[in-house]
């Protein structure tokens, strides 16, 4: 469960001291001191200083302890390099919330890390809420309730990377209610702020900028709770090359989790992945600006014909669905625009018709035609009249529909008087690339398909270790730390995941006779605790079709050094191999993984996951998403899979991971073969905790 932390008097606290003010000029502790002051004055508040030195800060009282302040304090902020004695001061006074603004700990190494230890050990005897520490004051900007649409919250563990967004909200009129720099989060982290966010009735959109999760089943229960209040969660996560880990370490000392894990984990639970922060504000804002959609059709309107082949390239590669305009629609716009130009979508006007009273009727036909849930107009370089009625109508038309209308501005001049005046103040989705636009569309239908059918995993959590379970673990108990292939498939067994039939063979006599209980052709395999991967040491017969062949082959594997005996196996041939999969993740635990298995697979990589708990519609969409899934349904005559026979292989895996999370480190089914009937674990490889 998230633990509850009620934010209302951390964001808008009555009275808040800063422990460390100073007004000498030029000094870190003045500008903190200053902001804060302006702050509360802007928000009512009261700011109280507090130094040992200083009897006045700046013509206000100044307190030489935080003990000598009188009444009630809502939030402390610790500006003092020496942060230990602050935070126990603060934690004896019982103030219930304070940021600490130093640097030093996790993010510096060995030494920080050791400091950060001490200062967590010194936070959890008390009930003070820390954000912090590394982190700044931005937590404490004014914002102009007037932007229009809904609020963007903002969560970042690097205050500088923040400070885009901010500007977007001051000059490009974006609105926006809360910031939350987070820092090292020593205490306070992503999962408290998201929550908290997520229940406030102006978030349209919550936008962060993450380095590393401080917990990954903290993150998970905040995007559900995210998901299950309907608003979005829009994130940049860095730690994608081992380049981005290695600063995300240096900068906040957190784990940055293996990055498949964490993508797999976005998609999982709703959050919307970008890159630069350029595509977090634009995506971000398309949220906060537009209303659920009820179709998914787009319509490109543009002035030249050019422009609109380039939209239209890029966002039907980008899956955009770019349906045809309806007969009468199209024979309405040929009243306005002329033949020799194309109006079935994406819709060319030629040029002339947007600088006049034309512009407005065509784009009322657009926007009122089935067909069309979303329009995109992408103006570059307008002429000054064509653009200035041209963005005029496309603002005012917005006013009388739900279906977004997005505008891309490629022109660079911003000054322009119909940027400046008129589209930047009027609170539609307003871009300035082509790629931008695209990745937001994309994500706003996206992401409301995934809210319309998403359903808490959480809602039924597995709290007690199943039969299966229990008799999984008799066999672990009788086992090594690696299991042999037969010792991990009684393990698959147990809870009905279906193997090859096969015996376990020491002698030529035990060989001769499971290969006639089995039936020729059978399969023979050098069995070893010791040696992982049989194929690579060419310890696998396959085709044995008689006696003879049996007896020569089970010679050859039996020299083998290391090899204690052979496993003889029924013959299972056709099918897809996959891999199902279960692997410890640093952050998030136990990770299901499903793939295109064989011999290649860590070749070809072509793998996704999931973190339990997660539904049979989830695992079914981890079988979609892999490249290779073509093959199952078919491919170049093939004949298909049992989906359904992979996804129970799925799941039952998934409630392996739980059940003996404290007992598997790793298992490989590889392959997994994928059969029209069914799924059969022709190996497999479970390695103990």
């Amino acid at each position: 469960m998230l633990r509850e932390v009620d934010l209302d008097r951390f964001f808008r606290p009555k009275r808040i001291v800063v422990i460390g003010a100073s007004d000498t000029n030029r000094r870190p502790h003045t500008a903190m001191w200053r902001k804060l002051r302006r702050w509360a004055e802007a928000s009512g508040a009261e700011a109280v200083p507090v130094n040992p030195t200083r009897d006045e800060v700046e013509g206000v009282r100044c307190y030489h302890s935080i003990f000598e302040v009188p009444g009630d304090i809502d939030l402390a902020a610790i500006v003092v390099g020496d942060v230990l004695p602050a935070v126990r001061d603060v934690i004896e006074r019982k103030v219930p919330f304070a940021v600490i603004f130093a640097a030093g700990f996790n993010e510096v190494g060995a030494d920080g890390e050791r400091l950060q230890a001490e200062l967590e050990a010194l936070i959890r005897t008390g009930d003070t809420r820390f954000m912090g520490p590394n982190t700044n004051l931005n937590a404490f900007e004014v914002y102009d309730a007037n932007r229009p649409g809904r609020a963007l919250a903002l969560i970042t563990q690097s205050g500088h990377q923040g400070r885009p967004i901010y500007q977007a909200h001051e000059d490009l009129h974006v609105a926006m209610s809360h910031w939350a720099p987070t820092g090292n989060e020593a205490d306070l982290e992503f999962g408290d702020f998201a929550a908290y966010f997520a229940d406030q009735p102006d978030t349209g959109v919550i936008a962060a900028y993450v380095e590393g999760f401080k917990d990954g089943r903290t993150l998970m229960l905040a995007a559900d709770h995210a998901a299950q209040r309907k608003v979005p969660i829009v994130a940049v996560k860095v730690g994608r090359t081992a380049e981005g880990r290695s600063m995300a370490k240096a900068h906040t000392g957190h784990l940055t989790g293996a990055d498949d894990v964490v993508s797999a984990v976005f998609r999982q639970f709703g959050v919307t992945r970008v890159d630069g922060l350029d595509e977090l504000l634009d995506t971000a804002c398309m949220f906060a600006r537009t209303s659920p959609p009820t179709g998914d059709g787009v319509c490109v309107y543009s002035i030249s014909g050019g422009t609109g082949a380039h939209m239209a390239d890029l966002a039907a590669a980008a899956g955009l669905r770019l349906p045809e305009l309806t007969k009468e629609t199209q024979a309405a716009l040929r009243q306005w625009i002329p033949d020799y130009l194309r109006v079935s979508n994406p819709v060319d006007n030629g040029g002339g018709p947007a600088g006049d009273e034309r512009g407005r009727k065509i784009l009322d036909a657009i926007v009122a035609d089935p067909n069309v849930e979303l329009v995109i107009c992408p103006i570059t370089g307008a002429l000054p009249p064509m653009a200035q009625q041209l963005t005029r109508d496309l603002v005012d038309v917005a006013q009388t529909t739900t279906k977004p209308i997005c505008v891309i501005w490629g022109s660079p001049t911003y000054d322009a008087a119909e940027y400046r005046d008129t589209l930047r103040p009027a609170g539609i989705p307003l871009f300035h690339s082509f790629g931008n636009c695209v990745t937001a569309v994309r994500a706003y239908f996206d992401w409301h398909a995934f809210s319309a059918r998403y359903r808490s995993p959480f809602a039924r959590p597995v709290t007690r270790v199943s039969k299966q379970g229990t008799w999984a673990r008799r066999v672990l108990a009788a086992t090594g730390p690696t299991l042999t292939e037969h010792e991990s498939k009684q393990v698959l067994a147990a809870y009905g995941i279906p193997v090859t039939e096969e015996r376990m063979c020491t002698s030529r006599k035990e060989a001769v006779k499971a290969a006639e209980k089995l039936g020729y052709p059978v399969v023979l395999k050098g069995s070893s605790a010791t040696i992982l991967h049989k194929s690579d040491r060419g310890l696998v017969r396959t085709g044995v079709r008689n006696e003879k062949q049996m007896r020569a082959a089970y010679d050859e594997l039996t020299a083998v050094k290391g090899v204690d005996g052979v496993l003889m196996c029924e013959q299972v041939d056709g099918g897809v191999e996959t891999v199902v999969g279960v692997a410890r993740d640093e952050l998030f635990g136990p990770t299901v993984m499903f793939g295109i298995g064989g011999v290649f697979l860590e070749v070809l990589r072509d793998v996704t996951f999931r973190v339990p708990p997660f539904d049979k519609a989830e695992a079914r969409r981890m079988i979609d998403e892999v490249r290779g899934a073509a093959l199952l349904r078919g491919a170049r005559g093939r004949p298909k899979a049992s989906i359904p026979a992979l996804v129970d292989v799925i799941m039952k895996v998934q409630r392996l991971a739980v059940d003996l999370h404290d007992e598997v480190a790793e298992l490989d089914i590889n392959p997994l073969v994928a059969l029209p009937s069914r799924a059969v674990a022709l190996d497999a490889l479970v390695v103990r905790t």
